[in-house]
């Protein structure tokens, strides 16, 4: 494993700003820009403190921010990894089964497709040429009815999630169950008409409103276990975070 060099950064040390915001304010912006993208490494902690000329609790201190913000994740005895490369106010790392769940709510789930694929096209590029994964897709609702059509895919490597399992029970409570530590993911929430063939899926008319949802989801160190890509009813479910002042 090999280090990214971080980009060039200007410390001004007669600004009220502190020294490690300074430090993590251009870091982020590094990673926004695509300067060090997802998956670089960076040095450990005393060489970056020696190399800017900071202490090594500025440089701890920045890091954190940077982890805090997801970012970075860090492990120790391994370094500290890049895992997006924009800032997006999460929701919440759950899936929509323990949503519903939590919520009192009878889940009904439909696997429409279980199957392996190798990643072509965009998913190489995110989970490497030739991968094997699973690919699956489910119409997930409640008593009242549909809610959700989801698109995911997870490494094949996770050969205890089936299409059985995933009737009764949540992806993610599934990969934790088979060893998978999800720890950081980076979210997309916008919105868009309903083709035929999702309005009659999801009991709705050609042309309703719904919620689009695309997510990556990592490891620890920055590898990645899913993506999703889901379409949900408009006038059935909705997202909500809680925004805080810094």
């Amino acid at each position: 494993m090999s280090a990214n060099p971080i980009p060039h950064i200007r410390i001004d040390r007669d600004s009220p700003v502190p020294l490690y915001h300074q430090v993590a304010t251009q870091i982020e912006a590094a990673i926004r820009s695509g300067e060090l993208s997802v998956g670089a490494w960076l040095d450990n902690e005393i060489d970056l403190a020696s190399r800017l000329g900071v202490s090594r609790p500025t440089m701890r201190q920045a890091i954190a921010k940077l982890v805090e913000a997801g970012l970075l994740v860090r492990r120790r005895g391994i370094g500290t990894r890049v895992v997006t490369d924009s800032i997006t106010r999460p929701v919440a790392l759950t899936s929509l089964y323990n949503d519903l769940k939590d919520a009192g709510l009878d889940v009904a789930t439909t696997v429409q497709s279980f199957r392996q694929v190798t990643a072509a096209d965009e998913l190489a590029d995110r989970f490497g040429t030739g991968a094997r994964l699973l690919e699956i897709r489910r119409l997930r609702g409640v008593a009242h009815g549909p809610i959700a059509l989801m698109l995911n895919w997870i490494p094949a490597s996770f050969t205890s999630v089936t299409a059985e399992s995933l009737v009764s029970g949540g992806l993610y409570d599934l990969m934790r169950q088979a060893g998978a530590e999800l720890k950081v993911a980076q979210q997309w929430i916008g919105a868009r008409a309903a083709t035929a063939a999702e309005a009659e899926l999801l009991g709705t008319a050609k042309g309703a409103a719904c919620l689009t949802m695309k997510r990556r989801t990592y490891d620890p160190i920055g590898n990645l276990l899913e993506l999703g890509d889901h379409i949900y009813r408009g006038d059935r479910y909705q997202y909500s975070s809680t925004l805080t002042a810094h």
